[in-house]
C-alpha cells in the first residue's frame, strides 16, 4: 500500500507492539486494505474471519499468504461439520412436515389468536435457529421468537411453554450426523462446533464486519484471546441487523481502540452530511471527506440506485419505475418481493398464509385491522396499501418484469442490501419518513422535536453514504427541519 494514512500507521504500529485492537473504521475508509497493510509488515500467520464467502474470496487475492481467510461456517466446516455432510443439503420441506415428526399435531388458542399446526412449527424452528446464533450453552425460553399478534408477555409466555420441548427436541434430532427429521443447516454446525469450544491455531485473528457479529461468531472469537492476538475493525454506526440477532461487538471489547475516519469514497459536502447522522446516532466516529472527490448534494433525474427502507417501499419504487417505463432491477432479486405479494394473495382468498410475518392472521381483512387498530401492526400497514391499491397479481407481473443487475436502468434496494455497495449516484426513497412537523407551545415557543431513533439513524447514515459522486436525500431531507427545531433558541 502507498503511503498509509497516520491512522493506518498508527493502527500498524499498535499492532506490531502486540494490542489487541478494535477499529473503528466509517464508510469507505479503506478497512479491509487496513488490515492487509498489518498482515504484510509480519511473518507471523493469521486468520481472517469473513462475514461472508464472497468477501473471504475477495480477501484471499489482497492479503499475503500467511493469513488464511475463511468464513466462521467455512473453519467449523473444516472442524466438525464435514461429519454431517450427508445431512446437509437434503430437500427442503414445508415447517409443518417438519413439526408432524416432531410431534406438533394440533393446533392450539392463545389469547384472540388461533396457533395452527404450521405456526407452532415454524416457531420451532425459529427458537432453534434463535439458539444457534447466540452465544448460549443452553436451549431455553428466551430463544423462542415473538410472533405478530401475540403481543402481551403472558400470551408470550404461554407460546414458549408450548415451543421449548418441541425445539429441545429438534436440537436432539440435529446431533445424530447420520439421519433425522429436522433439515440439516450451516448455522447448525457452526453451533456445534462452538459448543466444543474450539482453539483456532493462528498468532493472530482479524474479524470483518464487527459490528454486525453473531453472538455465537463472537464466543468463538473471544475467546481465543489467551493464545492469539485479536483484531476486529467495524463500524458501529452501520450496526443494523440487532433485529435479527446481531450485536455490536465493538461495543464492549477490552482492547486498544482506534479509528479510520478518511473516506475515500466520496468528497467533504457527503462527509458533513454523514457526520449529522453520526451526531445523531451517537456515534463514536465521525468522518473526514477527500478533497481530491467531488460528490454533490441534489437532485437527480436518473440515479444509479434508489435505496429504501422497507421491502414494501421497494415494492412501491419497482412498480413506480415499470410503470414510467425504465427498466429495474432488484439488489438481492424479487423472491422477498414475491413472497410478500404471494401471502397477502393466500389472505385475500381466505387462506392463512406460511409467511413468518402474516402467519398468524386467518384473513386479509384480519391483516386490515391489525394494521391499522393495533400499535404493533403499524408498519404493515404500507403492505396493506399497496395491496388494496394495485393488487396482488399486479405486484406479482411486477416482479416478473425484474431485470439482472447487468442490464438494469435503475436498481432498487433497501438499504440493508445495500450495505458493502456503492454507485455513483443515490436517491433516497420517501419511505424514509419524516418525523413530525414541529409543534408550538400556546405561548408561541418551538416544543422541542421527537429524539431521533438511534437505529433509524444509523440506518439512514448507510443511506447516504453509499453514493460516489451525487446524492438525492430525498426522504431524509428532513433531518435540515429537525436539526433547525433542536437548536437552541
Amino acid at each position: 500500500m502507498l503511503n498509509p494514512t497516520d491512522e493506518q500507521t498508527a493502527a500498524a504500529d499498535r499492532f506490531h507492539a502486540g494490542d489487541h485492537l478494535a477499529l473503528q473504521a466509517g464508510a469507505g475508509t479503506g478497512k479491509t486494505t487496513t488490515l492487509a497493510l498489518l498482515a504484510r509488515r509480519t511473518r507471523r500467520h493469521g486468520r481472517y474471519l469473513a462475514y461472508n464467502r464472497a468477501i473471504a474470496l475477495d480477501a484471499a487475492a489482497r492479503f499475503p499468504a500467511t493469513v488464511t481467510c475463511k468464513t466462521a461456517h467455512a473453519m467449523a466446516y473444516a472442524a466438525i461439520g464435514h461429519l454431517y455432510a450427508r445431512r446437509l443439503n437434503a430437500p427442503r420441506q414445508p415447517a409443518w412436515h417438519t413439526g408432524q415428526a416432531l410431534g406438533i399435531t394440533k393446533g392450539v388458542r392463545i389469547g384472540e389468536r388461533d396457533l395452527s399446526t404450521r405456526a407452532l412449527s415454524y416457531a420451532t424452528l425459529r427458537t432453534v435457529t434463535r439458539y444457534c446464533h447466540s452465544a448460549d450453552h443452553t436451549l431455553t425460553s428466551r430463544h423462542v421468537p415473538q410472533l405478530r399478534g401475540l403481543n402481551t408477555r403472558a400470551e408470550h409466555e404461554q407460546l414458549a411453554a408450548l415451543v421449548l420441548p418441541y425445539a429441545q427436541r429438534a436440537w436432539t434430532d440435529l446431533q445424530n450426523p447420520d439421519d433425522g427429521a429436522v433439515r440439516f443447516e450451516h448455522d447448525h454446525y457452526l453451533k456445534i462446533w462452538a459448543l466444543s469450544r474450539p482453539k483456532i491455531t493462528a498468532d493472530y485473528l482479524l474479524l470483518d464486519e464487527a459490528q454486525d457479529t453473531n453472538p455465537v461468531v463472537e464466543d468463538i472469537f473471544t475467546t481465543q484471546r489467551d493464545h492469539a492476538q485479536l483484531v476486529m475493525v467495524g463500524d458501529s454506526a452501520q450496526a443494523i441487523y440487532q433485529w435479527r440477532g446481531a450485536r455490536d461487538v465493538m461495543k464492549d471489547f477490552d482492547g486498544t481502540r482506534l479509528a479510520l475516519s478518511q473516506s475515500f469514497r466520496f468528497g467533504p459536502h457527503l462527509a458533513a452530511e454523514a457526520n449529522r447522522w453520526l451526531d445523531l446516532a451517537e456515534a463514536p466516529i465521525r468522518l473526514q471527506g477527500t478533497h481530491t472527490i467531488t460528490t454533490e448534494l441534489g437532485p437527480v433525474t436518473e440515479p444509479h440506485a434508489i435505496l429504501c427502507r422497507t421491502n414494501v417501499g421497494a415494492m412501491t419504487e419497482v412498480m413506480r419505475l415499470l410503470q414510467a417505463g425504465h427498466h429495474v432491477g432488484l439488489v438481492g432479486g424479487g423472491q422477498t418481493l414475491r413472497s410478500l405479494a404471494l401471502a397477502a394473495r393466500d389472505l385475500k382468498e381466505g387462506r392463512q398464509t406460511t409467511h413468518p410475518e402474516l402467519i398468524l392472521f386467518t384473513c386479509w381483512g384480519d391483516l386490515q385491522d391489525y394494521a391499522a387498530h393495533d400499535p404493533a401492526g403499524r408498519d404493515l400497514q404500507p403492505l396493506v396499501d399497496i395491496v388494496d391499491k394495485h393488487g396482488t397479481d399486479t405486484i406479482l407481473e411486477a416482479v416478473d418484469r425484474l431485470r439482472p443487475e447487468q442490464s438494469a436502468q435503475v436498481l432498487v434496494s433497501t438499504a440493508h442490501k445495500a450495505k458493502g455497495r456503492e454507485w455513483p449516484t443515490v436517491q433516497i426513497a420517501e419511505d424514509f419518513r419524516p418525523r413530525k412537523a414541529t409543534q408550538h407551545q400556546p405561548t408561541g415557543e418551538r416544543a422541542a422535536p421527537d429524539p431521533v431513533d438511534e437505529a433509524e439513524a444509523r440506518l439512514a447514515y448507510v443511506a447516504i453514504t453509499r453514493a460516489r459522486t451525487r446524492l438525492d436525500r430525498g426522504g431524509l431531507s428532513w433531518i435540515d427541519d429537525h436539526l433547525v427545531a433542536q437548536a437552541p433558541s
